[in-house]
């Protein structure tokens, strides 16, 4: 089984997690959480990369999981793991910093969403990249943006600041590492443009065949240049 940065983020988090729950009384114990204040008032810029590895419940983790192995995968094919690797760390730091200065000044923030919004950023901008070959990917990308972006506002407790640092960081990164990946770009976009199942590819030549409806000139075994059937004489 091959082993995937995206898997590995995975299994990072779901670690974090279990030391969360199993140390110093658990999850409202300080594990390292981002909140201006500790940021501004004592300069821990290290709570940037640690909130994003740590969660507030079993299914803020789980949903967040979902989101990174169904938009972690893709883009790691796409952007290959050392350029995925940066971008995943761009997108933490565009959450973390739009936490740290439109965010609520006492109020600890953590979660892999920010991240997550980064990576749907950058394959919206490879999308952009593409041109008319990317149109397909921006329309599975689009909705899941504004679908995303409501239940951000929707909710008090989900930190928007977060979620559009991460996407703005993520989009901007994804613009640049995705030049010298454009092939493995467009084959990732072409999954989402629906070919017919009869269609033949340009360029290559299509084989006659022979039907009962349209019988060849030739009988059975014979040379194409012989006489047609229907010109010959049946006692042949």
């Amino acid at each position: 089984m091959r082993l995937t940065l995206t898997g590995l983020l995975i299994a990072v988090n779901v670690v974090a997690y279990v030391w969360q729950k199993t140390t110093h009384g658990g999850i409202g114990y300080d594990h390292g959480y981002l909140s201006p204040q500790d940021v501004l008032q004592h300069g821990e810029w290290w709570r940037v990369f640690t909130s994003a590895f740590l969660h507030g419940n079993e299914g803020h983790l789980a949903l967040n999981m979902l989101g990174l192995l169904w938009l972690g995968t893709p883009a790691e094919a796409v952007f290959g793991k050392a350029r995925f690797a940066l971008l995943y760390a761009i997108a933490i730091v565009g959450a973390g910093v739009g936490v740290v200065y439109f965010g609520t000044y006492e109020i600890p923030t953590l979660g892999a969403s920010g991240a997550i919004y980064g990576l749907i950023g950058a394959l919206g901008a490879v999308g952009l990249r593409l041109g008319a070959r990317g149109r397909a990917l921006l329309m599975r990308i689009v909705p899941v943006l504004v679908l995303n972006l409501g239940l951000t506002f929707a909710f008090p407790f989900i930190s928007a600041a977060a979620h559009i640092g991460g996407l703005i960081a993520g989009f901007l990164a994804g613009l640049v590492l995705v030049m010298g990946r454009r092939a493995y770009a467009e084959r990732f976009a072409a999954t989402f443009v629906a070919q017919p199942a009869d269609a033949v590819p340009a360029g290559e030549h299509v084989p006659a065949v022979e039907t009962i409806e349209h019988p060849p000139d030739a009988g059975p075994h014979e040379e194409a240049d012989a006489p047609p059937l229907h010109e010959r004489d049946p006692r042949e």
